[in-house]
């Protein structure tokens, strides 16, 4: 595997953005603010604001606002001079962006510090003149709960409001936001939505409301901040909050306390509401001061008289104690979507710890994981794509699509950079878009020169972008997140922000998972050496703090791909409307996600040395998702430059051809730049093309090509085959372990070009598919109650040079499966295929494959999840020190030390527990370390994120495509 806001007067803008609505009235003078927190901690915070002037060209400027709270502080400023008395503060124009003409923007921001609570400022002037003074804007007021009002967890706050339209308009809407994210929305007086199970916390939430009138003009922002305390009333807690039976069926669940009784404790358990053909038993079940925290299993049994569809409640009661209610849906025989619902509930139950305080998906539950992530409460931009998977699917089949915004709004929040994340873009200049270093095979290789004597192409995205949208930033997600803060990097260097923007793989296609130095997107040389952590890559003469972020094209490209079939589904049901924003930003991180097609430094295809002719025009791109492209640039506002990078090599398993057709072929995905449209219809060609050309002789598709020959535009072997000028390579992009071996890679991708060919019928796709399907049908063994499909492929021989007049058959490309294996995650992603393709092309063997791999699936169904027992030998590589005969462990330049915040030090000879030393207080931590002592490998039941939404989405599809089972 790979890898708060508001107060009154201000309107939410999804992702904790806040804005006053309506245009401002003016004749010489106007002016419109928008004020965002993005991103809060324990008494501090990240401030951005947009200032736009509607009037007159301004020479100089100066904005003013006070802050709602006598504790907020605004301690540090950018593209702006700050001060502040008492609670007013005035923001100057910095000596170089003074001049602001008519329609202009601005983007400030600043680090502040608050007491007790963050309220949004109110109101706005610039040069002496009142912005975002709406005109016929509608009104919103929370009518309850009130201000402060003190709630126990876990809450359920029941938020009511008036809302009132401007002369001559009527409200379409009123939406309800905690902090700025998106919470539900409601279409009918009166006003309301209750927000469930909110945990405690000792800062205040943040309750809002914001009003829509049918002309789509915002109302100012209703805000009022609310208190939940830690239950001190023990409870009674469940390992599951809902079970689905068919009539004549049985399931169980088990209830335990959350604290040691000083004496037994009976707990009654019946059902308390619904359909009296659902029963539980026993009735009672005694917890004692010593086994009070062992779950007792309860039994819920649906009578064969049962009806379908009909629901029921079981409680679980004790004098003193908080209940626990378990909902119970009658369901079908055999009824897959049923077996999604109870999925989904799982992973949104937040006692299963899938989503961090702040509602980001961590990447695995369990803590002690390395793979691509090197901890499981890291998070992946894929990760996100997958949550924005589940809660269309969730959309489908329950028609409720505020959770699907909510995700977005997360996503905006957290792991696409703000403008305050990379404020120097402005500075970039497209005909020069980044100085050359090589690529190595070794990371004993690193660090690279810098070289600006090679030639670099010129960017030709990048003017057409800021035309476009207006603004020089980059609307893409950054791959990686440390959600919990584990490594202590924060932002930008202040070590205490949650969810901090990291990196790690940087040195050549031998570095492992086991062989990376974690370092901060931000370096401010806060932390690692002299330089941070700039020097152990990249060498040259002199180091600048700066931003950098890496997007894996592969995660934004299955966004586009869900919000595709999201509108699909939402338009179904008359609610397309609730998705014109996601779908309007879906649209737009595809115009993005051209960067993906270019060279690495715009050189043109067929590449064979540093002096091969840059690119000019489009001439650089290959048309095919490359495995990234990155971004960055000067951390100091004043200094101006900043750079911009495509990918060399592309990865077959990174294609994307159904996203392609959804951004050249569906209106409202269409991007807004004028040649995105064409871009994308010739994407989705070349990619049909490329997974033709990389088809083995048995079925299976090879790894992928690269225009820059061992990373640095090398001399290709004589005969190495080639793919429009981009030569093959066998594994793309890392060799520890390949990244063709794996055959999740081979699921994920083949299950996107399954679904162009269930949207259109595409000749080229349908081909590939029936060759690929019977090849792993035929080497998968699969059962109502088990399953084994392939897990290792090895490769030999390489395809034939592409000649798309007349493409020769790979005669000379053979695959085979080393090993088999249980992999759920995979399992639901093969069964995904299978469903498509079954379902378009008729195919009766792949239908009953698939649904024997989901009943098989659900045989590891657990109290969180699904899981299976793996044994991770490969963990024993984690008290490797570099050893130059092997290259393996972790690489440090002679001479170089610094240090990780937590204080473990970086200098060679290190290992990758000697920089993670917080891996050795992990409760798991035990297993590994009796194994580097000699013991056996260790074992885990892993819930990784993304395949738990994969098993789940893969019920959800069979049920929709064969709703007769």
């Amino acid at each position: 595997m790979r890898r708060r806001l508001a107060a009154s007067g201000v309107a939410v803008l999804g992702a904790g953005a806040v804005l006053a609505a309506g245009a401002p009235a003016y004749a010489a003078a106007g002016c419109t603010v928008v004020y965002k927190v993005q991103s809060q901690w324990p008494g501090g915070f990240t401030g951005d604001i947009q200032i736009k002037n509607t009037g007159d060209p301004l020479s100089t400027w100066k904005l003013e606002f006070d802050f709602p709270d006598a504790g907020q502080k605004a301690v540090q400023g950018w593209s702006g001079v700050y001060s502040q008395t008492g609670r007013h503060v005035t923001v100057n124009n910095a000596a170089w962006n003074g001049s602001l003409p008519t329609n202009g923007t601005i983007s400030s921001g600043f680090n502040g510090t608050f007491t007790s609570a963050n309220p949004v400022p109110a109101a706005f002037t610039l040069n002496g003149t009142a912005c975002n003074q709406a005109a016929n804007a509608p009104t919103v007021a929370i009518d309850s709960p009130a201000a402060n009002t003190r709630f126990t967890a876990p809450a359920s706050i029941p938020i009511a409001a008036t809302a009132t339209a401007g002369s001559g308009q009527t409200i379409s809407r009123v939406e309800f936001y905690h902090d700025g994210l998106l919470l539900g929305t409601d279409t009918t007086a009166p006003y309301s939505y209750s927000w469930d199970g909110v945990p405690a916390q000792s800062a205040a939430y943040r309750v809002q409301a914001v009003a829509y009138d049918n002309a789509g003009t915002k109302s100012n922002t209703a805000d009022v901040p609310v208190f939940v305390d830690a239950a001190t009333t023990p409870a009674i807690v469940a390992d599951a909050t809902s079970l689905a039976l068919a009539p004549g069926k049985s399931g169980t669940y088990k209830i335990a306390l959350s604290k040691a009784p000083a004496a037994n404790v009976t707990v009654a358990v019946a059902r308390s509401a619904g359909s009296t053909a659902v029963t539980a038993t026993p009735a009672t079940l005694t917890f004692t001061p010593s086994n009070w925290s062992t779950g007792q299993s309860v039994t819920v049994a649906a009578a064969t008289t049962a009806a379908i569809g009909a629901t029921a409640t079981i409680s679980a009661t004790s004098s003193g104690h908080t209940a626990a209610q378990l909902g119970v849906t009658v369901v079908e025989e055999g009824a897959v979507d049923a077996r999604f619902t109870q999925l989904y509930n799982d992973l949104k139950n937040p006692a299963n710890g899938y989503f961090s305080p702040e509602g980001v998906p961590y990447h695995s539950i369990e803590t002690l994981i390395d793979e691509a992530p090197d901890h499981g409460h890291e998070t992946t931009s894929e990760a996100f794509s997958y949550w924005l998977w589940l809660e269309a699917e969730h959309g489908q089949v329950s028609g409720d699509w505020a959770p699907f915004n909510a995700a977005w709004a997360t996503m905006e929040k957290y792991i696409i950079p703000s403008h305050a994340d990379q404020p120097t873009n402005d500075k970039y200049d497209p005909s020069k878009p980044a100085t050359y270093a090589a690529e190595h095979p070794l990371p004993s290789q690193y660090p690279s020169q810098l070289d600006p004597g090679v030639s670099v192409g010129q960017d030709p995205l990048a003017n057409e972008l800021k035309s476009t949208y207006g603004t020089s930033d980059i609307y893409g997600m950054h791959w990686l997140l440390d959600v919990d803060n584990t490594y202590g990097f924060g932002h930008c260097g202040d070590g205490t922000t949650r969810v901090a923007y990291i990196n790690t793989f940087q040195r050549g296609p031998q570095e492992s998972t086991f062989e990376t130095v974690p370092q901060p997107s931000c370096d401010t040389f806060a932390h690692g050496g002299p330089n941070g952590y700039l020097d152990l890559f990249t060498k040259d003469s002199s180091y600048a703090k700066q931003w950098k972020y890496t997007n894996a094209p592969d995660a934004d490209a299955r966004v586009v791909q869900v919000a595709y079939w999201a509108l699909q589904w939402a338009t179904a049901q008359g609610k397309q409307s609730q998705l014109t924003t996601a779908v309007a930003n879906a649209a737009k991180m595809g115009d993005y996600l051209r960067y993906s097609f270019y060279d690495k430094y715009f050189k043109t295809p067929g590449c064979a040395s540093t002096s091969c002719p840059a690119g000019t025009g489009k001439n650089s791109s290959s048309n095919l998702m490359s495995w990234y492209y990155a971004w960055g640039g000067a951390y100091d506002t004043n200094a101006g430059w900043a750079w911009r990078i495509g990918s060399s090599t592309s990865h077959f398993g990174y294609q994307n051809p159904m996203a392609a057709y959804i951004l050249s072929n569906v209106s409202a995905f269409n991007p807004k730049s004028p040649t995105a449209k064409a871009d994308w219809q010739a994407s989705m060609d070349r990619q049909l093309e490329f997974y033709q050309w990389l088809q083995s002789s048995e079925g299976a598709i090879a790894g992928g090509a690269t225009n820059s020959w061992n990373g640095n535009y090398s001399a290709r072997p004589a005969n190495v085959p080639t793919f429009y000028g981009l030569a093959y390579v066998e594994a793309p992009v890392y060799a520890d372990p390949p990244s063709n071996r794996w055959f999740g890679m081979q699921t994920w991708s083949l299950e996107r070009l399954a679904e162009l060919y269930y949207v259109t019928g595409n000749a080229k796709a349908k081909a590939v598919l029936d060759k690929w399907v019977p090849w792993a049908l035929a080497n998968s063994t699969i059962s109502a109650d088990t399953f084994s499909i392939p897990s290792d492929l090895a490769w030999t021989g390489a395809p034939a040079t592409w000649n798309p007049a007349g493409p020769a058959a790979n005669t000379n490309l053979h695959v085979e499966v080393t090993s088999h294996g249980q992999d759920l995650g995979v399992a639901g992603s093969f069964a995904k295929v299978l469903t498509y393709y079954a379902a378009k092309s008729g195919n009766a063997e792949a239908k009953a494959a698939a649904k024997g791999l989901l009943d098989a699936i659900w045989t590891f169904k657990d109290d969180k999840g699904v899981s299976v027992t793996e044994t991770r030998a490969d963990y024993n590589r984690m008290d490797d020190v570099y050893d130059p005969a092997t290259g393996q462990g972790i690489y440090i330049p002679p001479g170089w030390t610094g240090e990780m915040p937590n204080g473990d030090v970086i200098k060679p000879g290190v290992s990758f527990l000697d920089i993670r030393s917080f891996y050795r207080s992990d409760p798991d931590f035990g297993k590994v370390d009796a194994y580097l002592k000699g013991g056996p490998a260790p074992t885990f039941n892993y819930h990784r994120f993304w395949a738990q939404v994969d098993v789940a989405t893969g019920y959800a599809d069979y049920a929709r495509l064969f709703p007769q089972g």
